[in-house]
């Protein structure tokens, strides 16, 4: 059982990932078990150059960047497990489980149970998860013959149990713009842990 399953190894997903695995020594995340799907072979960074984002080097490559960002979780976070090369396919809601609401992640090789999802997979209109679809509306910060999609959300949160983050959350696609919406989703994970006391995760070299 996971409490929470990130679906999607690209920009706001590892971003997600960093702050929740940077929070483990709090009290309320030390029994926690986080993963994340790292499928990246759609990411929309395979043909990226950046040369305006906040803290990363001018000419870096997007094709670079996503092995990177693994890396760095997997190096400081090893807490954060990660499934790569599996594809989620469906996920089903059972809101009779005794120990409340849980859900069920099929993958093209597997199942997983988890409490809270995150999804940020990108905003193309290929977009299929079984489940999930009752949610998809046309994106409201994207050019129409584009045909993107996002996840109908109030900040972020989809359904109970449920958030989305990055383009498919319906922000517009930009590397520093995913990447707040990830943490920000984290935070809010965090906060819940919390017992809804605001919270975020911050390291010091005092």
């Amino acid at each position: 059982m996971f409490d929470v399953l990130i679906i999607g190894g690209g920009v706001s997903g590892v971003s997600c990932a960093l702050v929740l695995g940077s929070a483990q020594n709090k009290f309320f995340v030390s029994d926690k078990k986080i993963g994340i799907f790292t499928h990246q072979k759609a990411s929309s960074l395979q043909e990226a150059l950046f040369n305006n984002a906040y803290g990363i080097p001018t000419g870096t490559l997007g094709s670079d960047l996503l092995p990177q960002s693994l890396s760095h979780l997997s190096t400081s976070y090893p807490n954060i497990i990660q499934i790569p090369e599996e594809k989620v396919i469906k996920i089903e809601s059972d809101s009779a489980s005794p120990s409340g609401l849980e859900f069920k992640v099929f993958t093209n090789k597997s199942t997983y149970t988890a409490r809270n999802l995150v999804v940020g997979i990108g905003s193309a209109n290929t977009f299929a998860i079984e489940g999930l679809m009752q949610f998809v509306e046309p994106h409201q910060k994207a050019l129409p013959e584009k045909q993107r999609i996002q996840l109908r959300n109030t900040d972020h949160k989809v359904s109970e149990g449920i958030y989305v983050i990055g383009t498919l959350a319906g922000w517009r696609s930009q590397l520093a713009i995913a990447a707040g919406s990830g943490a920000a989703v984290a935070t809010d994970i965090l906060t819940l842990w919390n017992n809804g006391i605001q919270t975020h995760a911050h390291d010091s070299i005092r």
